[in-house]
């Protein structure tokens, strides 16, 4: 998706709550490619702990962000990627997400028929790991 100011490719157009929360339009895909996103993304002032480190419950925003748009990779267009239900999802920490900036990526483990697996990789710009999180989603019919 690209933005219409720009043409620069966009994680999320503006409208969606979860993605406007995030701040999604502010990502820079680094890759794209079947059951594969890459990004990196910039930590929002509003989404900040008391010790200036990301708020534990926002990082399931942007795994479940992630996770979708990396099932979203294994189809053709947007117009065959109908929907996708997170069924669970587990969040392992390592270390603090800080900002300004730091990566992303969502990788398909294992599509089946009716649900997919998918690891979601924090890291700082170093590659420093700092949050691992596995998600289940149901795909649509």
């Amino acid at each position: 998706m690209t933005d219409a100011n720009d043409d620069r490719p966009i994680f999320l157009k503006p409208g969606h709550n979860a993605g406007d929360l995030l701040e999604s339009r502010e990502w820079s895909i680094l890759r794209e490619e079947r059951g594969l996103i890459e990004v990196e993304a910039h930590l929002p002032n509003h989404l900040l702990n008391p010790r200036d480190q990301l708020f534990g419950g926002f990082t399931g925003t942007y795994v479940d962000m992630m996770s979708i748009w990396t099932v979203r990779t294994l189809f053709d267009s947007q117009q065959q990627f109908k929907w996708s239900a997170t069924v669970n999802m587990r969040i392992d920490y390592f270390a603090p997400v800080l900002g300004p900036r730091f990566r992303l990526r969502g990788e398909l483990i294992k599509d089946g028929r009716s649900t997919c697996l998918v690891g979601t990789h924090f890291e700082d710009l170093e590659g420093n790991k700092l949050v691992y999180a596995i998600t289940t989603l149901r795909k649509s019919d």
